[in-house]
């Protein structure tokens, strides 16, 4: 089939270790094999030392002969079967673990275009959480398993036609039947199998997507939104996951109904060839067990087939990003290596789309000139792909036409990895990695000294607030670098880009995070670093470009004009004199930044101000709000926190990385409550067919004894015998599909509920739940991939195997019981042995071990932050980190293969010594006349074919004790109590809000650091309709007061009230949708830009309402340009935008919501002036009749806000309007704004 890969090229990554282990097993599976059809032989022989020794005194005797043959065959049988075991498990683990990193290194070396439009995140946490496992399935024991099948069959069938050829030629008549049956059963559900598995890859992203955005998510009430996408995946994987089992019920039904046929010809066409051939009947018996076994076998490898198929379907999607040719490979090393490069870049004549939007034209004959050694800046309009120069630069793209060139020389003639090194990138989003800051600074250069690292750290501003968190260079930064807030970031990444001491340096709005005396000496710093080196500059504010040596003004794709700052002002009606205007650049101190910027910090820069009432409101008496008078300095930085995500609530628990304890059914069972009418009548269907096997059991053993009854009652008795084994076959036939399709019905929409539930369970946790590091999206998305579902096997299949297992038993303690009751307790007192080891099996074989997630989320974070890879040529760095996490459960998972292999080979060992133990013990009983040699055949038909469906239901234990074990897991989850449950209806609306805020007393930390004090005591006061402008430096708590005032947390101590309520008192949907944030980092979905606006009224916008709020954020002229308008995909994360367009969709998100009370965090960051005029002017407009809180440093907005509040060590140490701390001598707030006035930025 064209989308399977052909069954060897599984095994392209062996290694020659593998291949012995492969040669070792295969022979310890074929000797297995062999082994086993010789036990029916060794069975015919015992039938006639009991059917044809006459003298009752000699029955012992020639049945121990022939129960020592069964004693050696249990020793071989029980080690080759441990052989097998290991060798395949082992193998399979270790080229299951090369594949990952192989596929892993494949992803990271293709061109940023394959991640723009043929992969997305979800579908990489499948691939590497799940499918990879389902080739570890394909190439490891099952295929020991196969081969071993296949030799019991082989074997089986000659030794059928040794002892009867007519017989058997009669018998394997009727094996077509059989083998079309188990095409059946694999070809119809593997299909329902791969629709499922699509369903559950689009629900995968949407979880991934959630998680990722979750502060978003829960700051717009998205929740419900999120978890109806999600159910609606969910919804297809269930249909497809019923017709799966339905499917596979009714073939292996009709697979039952063929077989019992066959025993019932063998029996009537057996007893003729006794009577016409002078067969024995153990000859009977042997050719009759050898071709039915053999076709049982058949039928048993039907599981190893469907693997073997499951793994060639995802190994085809799997090897063939792994065979993928990229068009831009950094893994290439042949290309130009420069001894001397001097930095010279021209793109000329470049035409350009992108490749997600190739009906887009980006470029048109675009042409660019940069002198070695010189800076040039770019600057235009948000969305004029300024960015797109930096991309092809770094050849993250190429163009359709054109070229660019560095040092005269076509930059896709270099060595990709080399040139690469050459340059350096500060991008405006930082994106770092899930390590420590060490680590990932680090990333800008090979092996670097930790002098060094500190060197770079110093350099970029960074070492201070290094310096006082407590782990230091060591502390993690979380994922995504969640730790840390915007300003850290950015400095962090500065120092990593710093350390790599490139020959040209890319800086896309690298300084526009700190505050004034870190921007200053920041720049400072890059100055330093840009000497003598070719730099790019991206930005949008152009007091920070004026110093460079060439500004070019970009607009439509072109450069409309170019110069220096001093040349371009000649021209007063020029494009950059108008941006010059726009930006009011000689406004002095108005345009300033006051404090640092971090993760929840505004930069409003429009020069306009806000014409509301001034107004100063005293807090509360006796707060720590006015600390005496501060000396004439710099705002220090004396506790830098993350300020949104750091913390966690006390109350609130982790996913816990490895589970151990088992869940009881009931649990699982109370949740299929809603299917209890399917449950009945599935367990009454598995009643009968467990009951079948006894069943067999009786019939075959009368069968058996009329081979040696007369003549004339030979005929008689064989026709009614066959005739009964028929209606064995249909009720088989009818109840088979009905067990599994109730099952499957049970069990699907079991996964389902689970699935929903435990997502349900996630969204609606508190925030700082999501802030520890064992909660990745990474972690949860691939806890839902593999949990949830294995959770299906162990109520769909295991509980069905458990009626059905249970109903065998008791059936055959019935039976044997009724035939003799010494016997079957001698029988019974054995079964314990086999039971253990089928314990000792499923323990051993728990699978792949859980901390596995932990190397998914190193490979997750990676592909999400392909750029940042790419533009350091960390793939080796990453691959490298990969491996290490994957090493621990690699061990644990060979460990547990072994111990698998030794409980296999012995529970082996002691079912065929059970079967000697059983016969001997029959001969004893027969020999003193207590019972016939019939009774000891029900007696051991009855109770070991019990014991025999038990064992084989123990052959699934690993995927049990899988099933179990994210059960576990899952229970952990759903019994977690959030301290802030946004599900809860309880809590208090009001009718109509003022918008009055009062911060009473508050004291906060985040409890994962309870070291550090954020808030001490805090005090404030916001009337209704009142502007409050929070300004201090980094980790002073400023974010804190918004998160609080959402409850993404509740402080330690305090309160804070709206309106006179407390905010524990209110619901919590309704105090968030009273509220509109609009983030630094804008968060947008994959989606259309009409889905993302529409999200901020719960998706239930009109369109005019959509194209009212677009227009009103300055985002509607863009949109309209786009061929496919407000139904253009933005990607993942909003990749396909700019991040002046993101901002803009983000503005008109918030907009749309109509808020009581606007939370502004720098709103207007990555705008172009225009645009931030117009937004600016927006959002003044929206502010209107609001009570606003913003976070900001631009004093073009502080000084209309009616209240001020400088923050300082969490305590609010001046407050009043713009007039009156101005006038405060040797105040913060005037020490910042002359500050700013001193900048070199200004």
């Amino acid at each position: 089939m064209a989308d399977k890969v052909p069954f060897y090229k599984l095994f392209s990554f062996a290694d020659p270790a593998d291949y012995v282990l492969m040669v070792v097993g295969t022979v310890a599976a074929t000797g297995a094999g062999i082994c086993l059809f010789l036990t029916t032989g060794t069975l015919g022989e015992m039938l006639n030392s009991f059917g044809e020794t006459l003298d009752r005194k000699q029955v012992v005797h020639e049945v121990s002969k022939v129960s020592s043959k069964y004693v050696y065959l249990a020793l071989g049988f029980g080690v080759a079967s441990f052989s097998q075991v290991a060798c395949w498990t082992l193998t399979g683990q270790r080229q299951a673990v090369r594949i990952r990193s192989l596929y892993l290194q494949s992803l990271l070396t293709q061109e940023i275009a394959f991640f723009d439009k043929e992969t997305s995140t979800g579908d990489i946490i499948e691939r590497i959480s799940v499918d990879t496992f389902t080739i570890q399935d394909a190439i490891g024991e099952k295929v020991g398993r196969f081969i071993q099948l296949s030799a019991s069959v082989v074997g089986g069938f000659a030794s059928a036609f040794n002892k009867g050829w007519l017989l058997s030629l009669v018998l394997l008549s009727s094996i077509p039947p059989l083998i079309l049956t188990s095409s059946v059963t694999i070809i119809q559900p593997a299909k329902q199998a791969s629709r499922g598995q699509a369903a559950y890859s689009v629900a995968a992203t949407v979880v991934e997507q959630t998680l990722i955005s979750i502060r978003t998510v829960a700051s717009f009430t998205g929740e419900k939104q999120a978890i109806a996408k999600y159910g609606k995946s969910l919804n297809k994987a269930y249909n497809s996951g019923v017709q799966e089992g339905l499917a596979a019920g009714f073939g292996f039904g009709l697979f039952m109904f063929f077989y019992y046929c066959i025993y019932a010809l063998a029996v009537w066409f057996g007893s003729k060839m006794i009577a016409e051939k002078q067969y024995s009947g153990g000859d009977v018996l042997n050719v009759t067990l050898s071709v039915l076994t053999g076709s049982f076998f058949v039928g048993q490898a039907s599981p190893c087939l469907s693997a073997f198929a499951s793994g060639q379907s995802v190994g085809f999607k799997i090897f063939q990003i792994m065979k993928r040719k990229p068009d831009i490979s950094p893994s290439n090393s042949d290309g130009l290596k420069l001894d001397n490069m001097t930095g010279t870049i021209e793109l000329k004549d470049i035409y350009f789309s992108y490749p997600a939007r190739l009906h887009e034209q980006i470029f048109s004959g675009f042409s660019l000139f940069i002198r070695s050694g010189t800076t040039t800046a770019l600057v235009g309009q948000s969305g004029q792909e300024k960015s797109t120069v930096l991309s092809l630069i770094e050849r993250f793209y190429d163009p359709q036409a054109g070229e660019v060139l560095i040092d005269d020389i076509n930059i896709k003639e270099f060595q990709l990895k080399w040139i690469r090194s050459k340059i350096g990138l500060v991008s405006q989003e930082p994106v770092l990695f899930a390590q420590s800051i060490r680590d990932n600074i680090a990333y800008g250069k090979d092996n670097a000294s930790l002098e060094e690292i500190q060197a770079a750290a110093e350099h970029a501003n960074a070492a201070k607030f290094i310096d006082k968190l407590p782990q230091g260079l060591d502390t993690m930064v979380g994922s995504h670098g969640i730790q840390m807030s915007g300003g850290q970031k950015q400095r962090i990444a500065i120092a990593r880009a710093i350390l790599k001491d490139p020959r040209i340096l890319l800086l896309d709005e690298a300084t526009s995070a700190p505050d004034a005396e870190s921007e200053r000496t920041l720049q400072e710093a890059l100055d330093g670093v840009m000497v003598n080196r070719t730099t790019v500059i991206v930005a949008h504010r152009l007091s920070t470009v004026k110093n460079a040596d060439e500004i070019a003004v970009i607009d439509q794709g072109k450069i409309v004009e170019k110069g220096s700052h001093i040349e371009l002002l000649q021209d007063p009606e020029g494009a950059y004199s108008q941006l010059i205007r726009q930006q009011q650049l000689n406004k002095g101190p108005d345009d300033g930044v006051v404090d640092n910027h971090d993760k929840s910090e505004i930069k409003v820069d429009s020069g306009r101000h806000l014409n509301q009432r001034i107004s100063f409101l005293e807090s509360t008496s006796q707060c720590s709000s006015v600390v005496g008078s501060s000396s004439r300095h710099s705002f220090s930085i004396s506790i830098d926190m993350p300020e949104t995500a750091v913390g966690e609530s006390k109350k609130s628990v982790s996913l816990p990385l490895k589970m151990e304890q088992q869940v009881p059914l009931y649990r699982l069972a109370y949740l299929n409550k809603p299917e209890i009418p399917e449950l009945l009548l599935g367990s009454m269907a598995a009643v009968i067919t467990g009951s079948m096997l006894p069943i067999l059991g009786v019939i075959l053993s009368r069968g058996i004894k009329t081979f040696y009854d007369p003549a004339h009652e030979l005929h008689k008795n064989s026709r009614f015998w066959a005739l009964m084994l028929v209606v064995l076959g249909v009720a088989s036939l009818l109840a088979t599909p009905l067990k599994a399709y109730y099952f499957a019905v049970a069990g699907c929409k079991l996964i389902k509920r689970i699935r929903l539930k435990c997502f349900e369970k996630i969204v609606h946790m508190d925030i700082s739940w999501f802030d520890r590091e064992e909660n990745s999206s990474g972690r949860i998305s691939s806890q839902l991939s593999i949990d949830a579902t294995s959770v299906g096997s162990l109520v769909g299949e295991s509980l069905s195997m458990l009626v059905q297992n249970s109903a065998t038993g008791f059936a055959g303690l019935l039976i044997g019981f009724a035939a003799s009751w010494r016997l079957s307790l001698i029988v019974i007192s054995m079964l314990p042995l086999i039971g253990f080891n089928g314990y000792m099996y499923s323990k051993a074989l728990s699978g792949y071990s859980a901390n596995a997630k932990e190397a998914t989320q190193v490979a997750i974070d990676a592909v999400g932050s392909i750029r940042t890879v790419a533009s350091f040529s960390a793939e080796d760095k990453v691959i490298s980190l990969y491996e290490k996490k994957c090493n621990g459960p690699a061990t644990t998972g060979i460990k547990r293969g072994l111990y698998g292999a030794v409980g296999y080979g012995l529970s082996m060992f002691l079912l065929y010594s059970i079967y000697a133990t059983i016969f001997y013990a029959g001969a004893q009983f027969v020999e003193a006349g207590k019972i016939t040699f019939s009774d000891v055949f029900q007696v051991f038909y009855g109770l070991t074919m019990a014991a025999i469906a038990i064992s084989q239901s123990s052959k699934l234990s690993p995927d049990s004790s899988k099933a179990r074990s994210g059960a576990a897991s899952i229970f952990a989850l759903l019994d977690l109590n959030s301290p802030i449950d946004s599900s809860k209806t309880s809590g208090i609306t009001l009718d109509n809000v003022k918008g009055e805020i009062l911060f009473q007393h508050v004291s906060f930390k985040y409890p994962n650091r309870p070291d550090v004090q954020i808030l001490k005591d805090l005090c404030l006061a916001i009337e209704s309709c009142q502007t409050l402008a929070l300004v201090g430096d980094s980790g002073s708590g400023k974010s804190s007061v918004i998160s609080l005032l959402q409850r993404f947390y509740d402080p330690d101590s305090g309160e804070i009230t709206l309106d006179g309520m407390e905010l524990r008192t209110l619901n919590l949907k309704w105090l968030r949708q009273q509220m509109g944030l609009v983030s630094q980092e804008p968060v947008l979905f994959n989606g259309t830009i009409r889905a993302n606006i529409a999200y901020g009224k719960e998706g239930s916008a009109a369109e005019a309402e959509i194209i009212s709020a677009a227009e009103k954020a300055n985002a509607h002229n863009f949109i309209s340009s786009l061929q496919q308008g407000y139904d253009t995909i933005i990607g993942e994360r909003g990749k396909q935008l700019s991040g002046g367009q993101k901002q803009r969709v983000a503005i008109a998100r918030a907009i749309i919501k109509s808020p009581k009370i606007l939370l502004l965090d720098d709103a207007t960051s990555s705008l172009d002036a225009e645009s931030e005029n117009v937004a600016q002017d927006a959002l003044v407009q929206a502010m209107e009749g609001k009570t606003t809180i913003l976070v900001t440093h631009r004093l073009s907005t502080i000084k209309g806000a009616d209240l001020i509040a400088v923050v300082k060590n969490g305590v609010i140490q001046e407050k009043g309007n713009h007039e009156s701390l101005i006038s405060i001598a040797d105040g913060i707030y005037a020490s910042l704004v002359e500050q700013y006035a001193c900048a070199p930025s200004t």
